[in-house]
Parts: C-alpha cells; sequence; structure tokens
C-alpha cells in the first residue's frame, strides 16, 4: 500500500504537481523543450537535452542544492527511493539491463550544473552488435547529441506509463 503521508503526481500527469506551483526557470529566459517522466512536490526526473544513450534520465529535488550535501534528508530519502524505481522502470522501458548512475559533486567532479542531480544511463552492449572498437560516452565526454523532440515524447510516454506500473508493484508490496 502507497504510503499516505508521501504524494507522488501520477506519472501521466507529470506537467501539474500537487500543491502550490515552484519556480524552477526564469520565466524571461528561454528554456529547452523538456520530457518530464516524474513529478513529486520534492523531486522532478526528466530525459536529458544531450543524452549519452537513449532514456538518460535526470533525477533532482525541486528545492536548490548545488551538491548532494546541500539536500535535507527527506530529499535524500526521496532521491534514494525514485532512483530505484526509475531504474526498474528504465530498465523496462528501453530493454537494456544494464545502467550506470551518476552523480558528480563540484567542477572539479565534473558537475556542470550546479543543482545536485543523479544521472540513469542506459548501456546498451555495443559488443554484442559487433562493433568491438567502438566505447561509450562517459562522464560527458564524447560526442553527444541533442534529444530529438518527437524520439523524446514518445520516449517519455513510454518511461510514465512504465514508472506508474512499477509504482503500482511497488505499491501493492507496501515498499512506498
Amino acid at each position: 500500500m502507497a504510503d499516505p503521508n508521501h504524494r507522488h503526481l501520477p506519472p501521466l500527469r507529470p506537467d501539474r504537481p500537487p500543491g502550490p506551483r515552484l519556480p524552477l526557470l526564469d520565466p524571461y529566459k528561454a528554456a529547452p523543450a523538456s520530457f518530464v517522466v516524474l513529478s513529486t512536490p520534492t523531486l522532478l526526473a526528466f530525459l536529458d537535452i544531450l543524452p549519452l544513450s537513449a532514456g538518460h534520465l535526470l533525477l533532482c529535488p525541486r528545492r536548490h542544492a548545488p551538491k548532494l550535501t546541500d539536500v535535507d534528508a527527506s530529499e535524500a530519502a526521496a532521491l534514494g527511493r525514485y532512483l530505484r524505481f526509475l531504474s526498474k522502470a528504465l530498465v523496462r522501458a528501453t530493454g537494456v539491463a544494464d545502467w550506470n548512475v551518476v552523480q558528480n559533486n563540484g567542477a572539479a567532479a565534473a558537475q556542470v550544473v550546479n543543482h545536485v542531480h543523479y544521472h540513469l544511463i542506459p548501456r546498451p552492449e555495443i559488443r554484442a552488435s559487433g562493433r568491438m572498437r567502438e566505447s561509450f560516452t562517459m562522464f560527458g565526454r564524447g560526442v553527444r547529441s541533442e534529444l530529438d523532440d518527437d524520439e523524446g515524447a514518445a520516449l517519455a510516454v513510454r518511461l510514465r506509463e512504465t514508472l506508474r506500473v512499477v509504482l503500482d508493484e511497488e505499491g501493492r508490496k507496501g515498499k512506498l
């Protein structure tokens, strides 16, 4: 059964979190398209606009926190809880069984955006396809292509639907 004290937005309606609207972006600056997969009063998960692989997700707290040491205990707990749920949904939705979870703290640690966030990065097996000389991009190095809007929209829908199933399963187990 779901925890009655923990409200989350149904994954099919990620654009309207319950409660007051929280300012996330400067309304006077242009923002790139975003493909939200999960929205709770505490967290957001969305597709990376420069993905390392198809399905590359970012998970972050809504409240500004530059580094992991700046999140409070309840935010840290929510991040950990949803990392597991998003990981399970990511594997199911992409069909890729291996993935990285990466979280950088500070410029020397390759943190580019000054807001704590986790990367969930599917890692398709490239050797199985016969591309023995290829390697995958890691920690932002290498060629990254911009996320295609149509592909991003379709993938976000698939991820939200899969996440809804995962959350329903976990709720029946009493693990939320």
